[in-house]
């Protein structure tokens, strides 16, 4: 049985915000980000037990070429995307979505 992959609205804005920050700093830089966000969704969708757990049942796993991590939690029928935020940021602002 696979799980299915949700990615939460807060988790859908903070990757819409980073996209269009990288977008204004350098054009197509956005779209890499999104390219690095979409193969961490794969990877996560695939494998989820592979990355490491960093707060009670939440996981994450790190984008490549950016500071930048994906926040989840799997259940035996889902896989829901809580964040995406900078490494360097609070934690406790992704927890309190993961709860």
């Amino acid at each position: 049985m696979t799980q299915r992959l949700v990615v939460r609205s807060a988790a859908e804005a903070d990757i819409a915000q980073v996209a269009l920050w990288y977008e204004q700093r350098a054009p197509g830089l956005g779209a890499d980000f999104l390219r690095a966000v979409d193969v961490a969704l794969a990877e996560i969708a695939r494998m989820p037990e592979r990355f490491p757990i960093v707060h009670q049942t939440c996981r994450r796993t790190l984008l490549r070429r950016f500071p930048y991590g994906v926040y989840f939690v799997p259940t035996a029928e889902l896989i829901s995307v809580v964040a995406c935020m900078h490494a360097r940021r609070d934690p406790r602002s992704w927890q309190e979505r993961a709860e």
